[in-house]
This record gives structure tokens, sequence and C-alpha cells, in this order.
């Protein structure tokens, strides 16, 4: 019997993909300067469509996320422009808007939000674990390095364009280039889609069959105010929550397999949304806050920032969940039965170590 081969070159020409591969546009990176207030810098976040920016500072005035220190120079003197000082993502404006109890009344609302929106955005670096840390990807890296760390749960990393990089992977503690740009974990999943012919062996088994589901998911319930989601949220570092309906408390995540899912929020959820609209909807459910938000009737201009409910079940095979999430540009995919209970989430590191783990065992056989 003649045994098949195609897969097997198919799959070689994929691994052979570098990080410069994944960056066919180099989009210029959007950054922020330590200046800069959060309510500027969520304006970045919403004119970019972007959910995490780095901050950029001047030489040798400060300590780098985890120690780092990725420089900006000039590429005819070499003299040091900038140092890129950390990373802030919606997750850690969340935080800070959360606060600490000194800004809360004794009834736990939210006192003057847009002082605390006017804060320097230096000053809320690491209220996120990936705001600790600052990651750089050489673009010779290969393909299955660069799925490795976003396999973990790393979201983005700096790629140094005309860089003297020895390093091909990690945090490099020095670092010095002549400008940068960021590749995400949505960029290796758009990849991966359209390499889905070399690799449709894997693509098309179900997520159940891969193990790409994760059943311990965090829920809130439907009658969970805006500030208690967001507060649960901080307190678990979660960028996102499914929201389902049932009689728990209503002010603390509780495991949310085998509910009835009935919303998602998300800490992009917010973008966009003005300070003052956000403070009267505080103590407001935060299904009715996301209802709004996706019909648009809390934002100027015509850009819809919430997010549709996207879900899949065990059987659906990874290439359609991997559609689902490049064509709605969501992070993550509730996984439900089809009474529409909660069973889980497949999250973007999920899809990715999954499919590094079949192509490695495919190379095996090579």
């Amino acid at each position: 019997m003649q045994q098949p081969t195609a897969k097997k070159p198919d799959t070689q020409a994929v691994v052979d993909k570098k990080v410069k591969d994944l960056m066919r546009d180099w989009r210029r990176l959007v950054e922020v300067p330590y200046t800069a207030s959060l309510a500027h810098t969520m304006n970045v976040l919403v004119a970019n469509c972007v959910v995490a920016v780095p901050v950029a500072a001047p030489p040798g005035h400060w300590i780098g996320a985890g120690g780092s220190m990725i420089m900006e120079a000039d590429k005819s003197s070499g003299v040091v422009r900038k140092h890129y000082i950390g990373m802030v993502t919606m997750l850690d404006i969340l935080a800070h808007i959360a606060g600490s109890e000194d800004v809360h009344d004794s009834s736990g609302d939210l006192l003057d939000l847009d002082r605390k929106m006017a804060v320097p955005v230096s000053s809320i670096i690491g209220h996120s674990v990936e705001g600790l840390s600052l990651w750089t990807l050489n673009p010779n890296t290969s393909i299955l390095d660069c799925m490795e760390i976003f396999s973990k749960g790393i979201h983005r990393a700096l790629v140094p364009i005309d860089g003297q990089v020895e390093e091909a992977m990690g945090v490099k503690l020095v670092e010095s280039a002549t400008s940068y740009r960021m590749v995400t974990q949505m960029d290796v999943l758009r990849f991966l889609r359209e390499k889905a012919p070399e690799i449709k062996e894997i693509l098309r088994q179900s997520v159940k069959e891969m193990e790409g589901i994760n059943e311990n998911v965090m829920a809130i319930t439907d009658k969970t105010k805006l500030i208690e989601a967001i507060k649960c949220m901080k307190s678990s570092f979660l960028n996102a929550v499914p929201i389902v309906g049932g009689d728990h408390v209503h002010t603390q995540l509780f495991t949310g397999r085998g509910m009835k899912l009935v919303g998602t929020f998300s800490a992009t959820d917010l973008r966009g949304c003005q300070l003052a609209t956000l403070q009267t909807w505080l103590h407001r459910s935060v299904l009715d806050f996301t209802d709004a938000v996706r019909n648009s009737s809390l934002f100027e201009g015509s850009v819809a920032f919430g997010r549709e409910l996207v879900t899949c079940q065990p059987e659906s095979s990874l290439e359609e969940v991997m559609e689902k999430v490049v064509s709605k540009h969501v992070h993550r995919i509730w996984v439900i039965d089809e009474h529409g209970l909660l069973l889980g989430v497949v999250s973007l590191s999920d899809m990715i170590r999954v499919v590094r783990h079949s192509l490695l065992s495919q190379l095996q056989t090579l």
C-alpha cells in the first residue's frame, strides 16, 4: 500500500518559517511616552485597535520591566534615543480603575474617575503579569521557538529591526535597535490559518481530541455589577470572564462549568467608553453594559467595540475555532454543549500549544 508523503514536506515548509515571515506588512510600533495619562493611553489603544502598548522613556533614568534594557538607537550615530520600560495593557488600566481602598468611599463608589485616569501611565506598569516583563524575539527566530513562547501565555513581543541581536529568543536584558515592531499571538494564528492546506491533518482534529480545552473557567453572573466584574478581573489577572445565569454570589468569581452561558465581558469592552459614561455604568449590570457596548450606544462614531458571543463545541475542528478567532478578532472561544452550558475555554495560548505539539510530532517522523 502506498504511504502518504505529501504532509512531510508541507509540514517542513511550515516549520522552516521565521518570525519575520509573520510580519509581512511591518506595521509601525504603537507606543506611548511615560508621561502620557491613562486617558490618553486609552485613546491610543482605541485609535489603533490594540489592547497593549509599550511605554517609552528617556534613557538612563529607568529600570525596565524585569530589569530589561530595551533601547532604540539612532541608525547613523548609535546614540540611544529611548528606553522601553514596560508594557501597559487594558488589564493594567482595569486594575487601576478598581483601585485601592483610599479611592473608594464607604459604599464602594469610585471617587473622581477623571482624576484616576489623569495619572501618568508609568505609575501603573506592573499591575498585570505581562507588564512585569518585556520580551524580544529575533526576526530569524524559528516559528516553532516563537510558538513555544506564545504557548506559555506570553501574548506579544518586540522584534528589533536592524539590531545587533545574538540570542534567538527570550528576555534580553540588553537590546539595542534602530526600531522595533510587535509580533503577537494573533499574528501566529493568522499565519497558521494561511498555512491550513499544509497542516490540514492537524487542523481537522477537534479541540477535544487535541486537548485544547481548559475546563477550569471562572465566571460571573448576569447580575454582577460592572464595578464588581472589574474587581474580580483585577484580583485574578483575567482579561475576560464569561457571564452565566444563576443564583451565585454576584461579587466574586466562581467555577462556571455547567452553567448557562449568556455573555462575555472583556477588558477591551472598556475601550472608547467616555469616562463620564463609564462612571454612570459602574453600578449597573455588566450584562446590560456589554449589550449596550455591542449596540454601540455608549460610543461616538460608527465603530462597535463590543464583541458578540463567540462559541464552539468540543467536537468543533481546530480549523473552525481558529477561523472564528481570526475573523471575529477575539482572544478566546467559550466551549459550550448543545444546551448552551459552559464547558470550558480555548485560548490563543491553547491553540498555539496544541498545533506546536502536533508539528513536533510530525517532524519526528521525517
